[in-house]
């Protein structure tokens, strides 16, 4: 479900702290469900996966879209199956 227009998009008061300071240009981060903002345009925030942080490098191109859905949580190896070797 999404969320009310009212309320606006949810953006972790922490994140949003380190985004509004200039002198940091890496921002470590835990909150995959923050919404980027126009704010973080330019700036390279690292998203946590539950394994390790991946750098994000932000663009106009992801404004309104989640940090978790560009820091994939599962390693997809291959199916099952017969392996010949051809």
């Amino acid at each position: 479900m999404a969320r009310s227009l009212k309320k606006g998009p949810f953006i972790n008061e922490k994140l949003l702290k380190k985004i509004n300071n200039e002198s940091i240009k890496t921002i470590k981060t835990y909150s995959r469900a923050s919404v980027v903002s126009p704010d973080m345009i330019g700036k390279v925030i690292h998203v946590h996966n539950g394994n390790k942080f991946i750098p994000i490098k932000i663009n106009d191109n992801l404004v309104g879209h989640k940090l978790g859905e560009f820091a994939p949580t599962r390693l997809f190896k291959a199916h099952g199956g017969d392996k010949k070797i051809k």
